[in-house]
């Protein structure tokens, strides 16, 4: 059992190592930065199979004084939405369903858990998110859990490898309000994304709501 503890320990920190680095200039992320309007607010986001129930991803956005997506080891990608070490900003609606249509199809159903917060949640949030670096490959989970540490209304969150466990912990939040999304395209994301260039395409940056 040690040497199994230790060689998980091994694999996990050369993992860390492995972490692609992003950073988007600052005139990038100024100019995307999009303010909702709405009451401070942090939503998770659990992608879970729809054949095992098994958690496949986990990611949070926050809507503070800017709405921001922390996506620990996401492959999602959009060209107007600059990324700093898996921070994306500028996540208006319409980013923010292109995020969910990415990851729902067929296979997979992607939960959405929203709870409010004051504004000094979440920014004390998304300045850990900001802090935290870029994320290896499986740590989506125990990197969504970790930022919540030390922020006040959030003690019961357990920090965890699994997207199933922190799910169910931040579904016993006060306030929050949970829906499961349902896609039955098929198991891949080639038409979410030709949708996406098409946007870039014919539709200028200005007119995103």
């Amino acid at each position: 059992m040690r040497r199994l503890f230790i060689c998980l320990a091994m694999t996990l920190a050369l993992g860390a190592c492995g972490a692609e680095q992003t950073w988007a200039p600052d005139a990038e992320v100024q100019r995307a930065a999009y303010v909702s309007g709405e009451p401070p607010s942090v939503t998770l986001y659990t992608v879970i199979s729809t054949s095992s129930g098994a958690g496949g991803h986990s990611s949070v956005m926050i809507d503070g004084t800017q709405r921001v997506m922390f996506d620990p080891a996401g492959s999602w990608y959009h060209p107007w939405v600059p990324e700093r070490n898996d921070v994306h900003y500028g996540i208006t609606e319409k980013m923010r369903k292109f995020y969910i249509d990415y990851h729902a199809r067929a296979t997979w159903d992607v939960l959405e858990q929203k709870v409010p917060v004051t504004l000094e949640q979440a920014e004390m949030l998304r300045a850990r998110a900001e802090g935290y670096g870029a994320v290896s490959k499986m740590m989506c989970a125990r990197s969504t859990s970790s930022i919540f540490r030390g922020v006040p209304g959030f003690e019961s969150i357990p920090q965890t490898f699994s997207p199933l466990r922190l799910s169910a912990a931040f579904g016993k939040l006060p306030g929050v309000q949970s829906k499961l999304n349902h896609d039955g395209d098929p198991d891949n994301n080639s038409g979410v994304l030709m949708i996406q260039q098409e946007e870039v395409r014919y539709q200028p940056v200005n007119s995103v709501k």
